[in-house]
């Protein structure tokens, strides 16, 4: 593999995040029949996310058929970006350019208050403030980019364009061109989890593990769950944090499931000064992004299959770090690194790189979130937002742009 080395005892299929400190989340099996005012389907970010907003005034049930953080969660590469998969150029030709701007600027706030969060819960996650580097690719060139730039500035969003020569001078990249962007940041996706359920927790929600939902029926009053337990979970409310898993009965149109796979290298990485402050993704399809960990760990991902399940697949594991490992070394030849872990995941992507926030159709009561696109830890905090406010009474300003 030219620019890196495999450590010997490589923990090939095991997530950089599995092995964080503070996972502990306390569960409990689900022995009797509950009833609450919210059951949460989903014990991953999103669930983490939507607990710890509702918990400060309903009482709160999470269900999940397995250990909580053990989904799609600990998948994640954790680039925390406000930037959407579409371009705004390119949203605002599929949506409208008045709700592309909305989406973009949406996703903007999520991320501060993520970090508010954060902030005031006292959540030890490792969150730092990141700038992103967009780097013209095959899908969108120099030319879309400086126009995309431009678009952003215009609405507010601290975006400037830089071309080959700068790009060169700055970061060491040989590039036609790039987007430089303020406002974005990166963490440990588990131990955030984590931390939201326990403070969900003392709040006076209760986590339910391995409980797996089998069947939903609603009525004028409320949900029912039927669950694997033989008991049943009512709630005056539901909602589906499911990840990548679509639940029965929810249209995604234009949305898929695909493969994605990932990468880190030993703590301490030799890597340019710059990197520790900037998240990079390239205008690419399949595109590279990488980052640096807070421990110097350099974590790096890409190689998207339309597939849902080549994930599962250990041989093309190799093949797709190896291919990982060529493109970055092309890109930034000085840097070599020894791989400690390797790891692949579902990941869902939609026709808009906007995720599904909406009620379940011919289901009263009922939500799904589907956090769809690279954005999913952003999108977890705008689900919380949406869905809290439809279960308070009040709408959101802005659920019209991520409904079904």
């Amino acid at each position: 593999m030219t620019g890196a080395t495999i450590k010997r005892d490589l923990r090939t299929g095991r997530s950089l995040w599995a092995d964080s400190a503070g996972l502990g989340v306390p569960v409990k099996p689900l022995n009797e029949a509950i009833s609450v005012d919210v059951a949460i389907v989903g014990a991953g970010i999103s669930g983490a996310f939507m607990a710890h907003e509702l918990s400060r005034d309903h009482t709160v049930a999470v269900l999940d058929r397995r250990p909580p953080l053990t989904g799609s969660t600990v998948a994640s590469t954790a680039l925390l970006q406000w930037e959407i998969d579409l371009p705004l150029t390119a949203l605002a030709r599929g949506i409208g350019l008045a709700e592309a701007r909305r989406a973009y600027l949406r996703s903007r706030s999520a991320v501060d208050a993520l970090r508010r969060i954060v902030a005031e819960e006292k959540i030890v996650c490792g969150l730092e403030d990141k700038a992103t580097l967009y780097l013209a690719g095959d899908a969108y060139g120099h030319r879309a980019l400086r126009t995309e730039a431009e678009a952003r500035a215009a609405i507010g969003l601290e975006s400037r364009y830089i071309g080959p020569a700068d790009l060169r001078e700055q970061f060491g990249i040989d590039r036609p061109g790039a987007i430089v962007s303020q406002g974005s940041a990166s963490a440990d996706p588990a131990r955030l989890a984590a931390a939201l359920l326990r403070r969900a927790q003392t709040a006076g929600a209760t986590v339910y593990s391995r409980v797996e939902v089998m069947e939903a029926a609603s009525d004028p009053d409320g949900v029912t769950l039927l669950t694997d337990a033989g008991h049943a979970v009512r709630a005056k409310s539901v909602v589906f944090c499911c990840g990548y898993e679509f639940p029965k009965g929810v249209p995604t149109p234009g949305a898929k499931v695909i493969s994605t796979w990932a990468m880190a290298s030993m703590p301490r990485q030799p890597c340019p000064a710059w990197l520790r402050e900037t998240l990079v993704w390239e205008a690419s399809d399949p595109y590279l992004y990488f980052r640096m960990g807070g421990d110097g760990r350099l974590i790096v991902g890409g190689e998207d299959e339309a597939s849902p399940d080549a994930h599962a697949d250990k041989a093309k594991m190799k093949r797709k770090c190896e291919t990982i490992t060529l493109k970055l070394s092309r890109l930034l030849p000085g840097v070599e690194f020894e791989v400690d872990y390797s790891w692949a995941g579902a990941f869902g992507e939609s026709a808009t790189g906007l995720p599904s926030i909406a009620p379940v159709p011919d289901m009263d009561h009922a939500w799904a979130v589907m956090g769809f696109g690279g954005n999913g830890i952003t999108y977890s905090v705008i689900a919380s937002q949406v869905v809290s406010k439809a279960i308070r009474g009040g709408s959101d300003p802005d659920a019209d742009l991520y409904a079904t």
